[in-house]
């Protein structure tokens, strides 16, 4: 077995130009693209558990990861229980200078990147989204000083929103930054599973319901490489398992002995047969 791809994590505006450039020698391509990762929570769901799984991989590394969890679809009639223990979860976030030990959400890449959160944010506002709770961030003196001494400091608050539409750029772009997005759904599963699919992207994603039957029908019909029940996929999945992404999300895949497979061209050596019988030689 010979390795021979190019694998890459990358935005999908760039895979385009990657993809013309490997047609040139042949090269085959493992792509990890973007996400717009759901998460759907039913009404019969661990809230407390949902809760914390929903702040915690939204703003992990600040929301700058492939499978984010970016939108949070939550059964109508929990909101209010849910949204509270989701206040209580975001207490616990601190943003600022990653080299300080209180510190759990570091700045984003660039202003670039900061400027892209905060019009997503803004725009949902405009068109009806509800900020339910907003962080502080380090004040423009102690920004001054991390970017004199670390390098510069994107800080954006933490942000929890509420009554978000499909319509709002931030339910179907990346967003990319430390935003837990909170909609409701009205219960059935008909509805969070068109909700779920209704994106481009198909990364990973979750479901929460102590109906384990339930929760896998649900999460049979996510059009997802990855989708964990009552869990985040990404930490709890099994070494051998591949991830793979779905849709816009990827192309090819890559861990798992099926993804080492992606890696590699087979390659078979073919033997004259001697006569009178089969060959167990070890030559």
């Amino acid at each position: 077995l010979r390795c021979v791809p190019t694998t890459m994590w990358l935005s999908n505006a760039n895979y385009s130009i990657l993809e013309q450039a490997a047609k040139t020698n042949m090269k085959r391509l493992v792509l990890e693209l973007g996400g717009k990762d759901p998460m759907i929570v039913f009404d019969d769901a661990d809230l407390e558990k949902a809760a914390h799984d929903g702040v915690k991989y939204s703003l992990s590394n600040a929301g700058q990861v492939c499978c984010s969890t970016e939108r949070i679809y939550v059964h109508e009639s929990i909101r209010s229980k849910f949204e509270e223990c989701v206040l209580r979860e975001v207490s616990n976030y601190k943003v600022g200078n990653g080299l300080d030990p209180n510190v759990n959400v570091g700045p984003l890449v660039s202003p670039l990147q900061k400027e892209r959160v905060s019009t997503q944010v803004s725009q949902a506002v405009q068109e009806g989204a509800k900020i339910l709770y907003q962080s502080d961030i380090p004040t423009p003196e102690a920004e001054q000083t991390t970017t004199t001494t670390h390098g510069g400091g994107n800080f954006y608050p933490v942000t929890v929103l509420t009554d978000i539409t499909p319509s709002m750029e931030i339910s179907k772009e990346e967003t990319f930054g430390p935003v837990v997005c909170v909609s409701t759904f009205d219960g059935t599963e008909e509805q969070a599973i068109l909700l779920a699919n209704d994106t481009p992207y198909g990364l990973a994603s979750s479901v929460y319901s102590q109906d384990l039957k339930k929760a896998q029908r649900v999460a049979n019909r996510i059009k997802a490489g990855q989708v964990g029940i009552n869990c985040y996929s990404l930490e709890n999945m099994d070494v051998h398992c591949p991830w793979v992404g779905h849709k816009s999300s990827g192309f090819g895949y890559h861990s798992g002995v099926d993804g080492f497979h992606q890696f590699s061209i087979p390659k078979t050596l073919v033997f004259t047969p001697k006569e009178g019988g089969d060959d167990n030689s070890d030559a």
